[in-house]
């Protein structure tokens, strides 16, 4: 019987409403580089992919008519992205340093590990997790 090989995340797509406000976040702020602009105005948006490592890719969808998530953070769908790094209290310390709303760091209660959650200019909620 056929199984599937998946073996990684390609790429994860977000959907934004403001181009400066999301590229200066994504690129400057958060240090992923463009590996192409696409303003497409037949589809009424620009689209950023961006190089987040050697392996995962994230399309920057943005729209200014996209509708805001009904509800927070519990909607349907996907719920949040989590970034693996090293040294959350110094990363924490430069979000803070660039004007991104951070939150407390806390323990997960299952892995042990620390975590923290910060919002990018949508108010999209992104975890980092140590």
């Amino acid at each position: 019987m056929y199984q599937p090989a998946f073996n990684k995340i390609h790429h994860i797509a977000i959907i934004a409403a403001d181009y400066e406000k999301s590229r200066q976040f994504y690129v400057d702020i958060l240090g992923f580089s463009i590996i192409r602009e696409n303003h497409r105005p037949e589809k009424g948006d620009i689209k950023l992919d961006l190089k987040m490592n050697e392996e995962i890719e994230i399309e920057l969808f943005i729209k200014s008519d996209a509708p805001k998530r009904l509800t927070y953070p519990e909607a349907k769908g996907y719920r949040h992205l989590a970034i693996k790094t090293t040294n959350i209290e110094e990363d924490r310390n430069y979000l803070i340093s660039q004007g991104v709303k951070v939150e407390e760091i806390r323990q997960d209660e299952i892995t042990d590990r620390k975590m923290l959650f910060f919002y990018d200019p949508d108010d999209l909620p992104i975890e980092l997790h140590e």
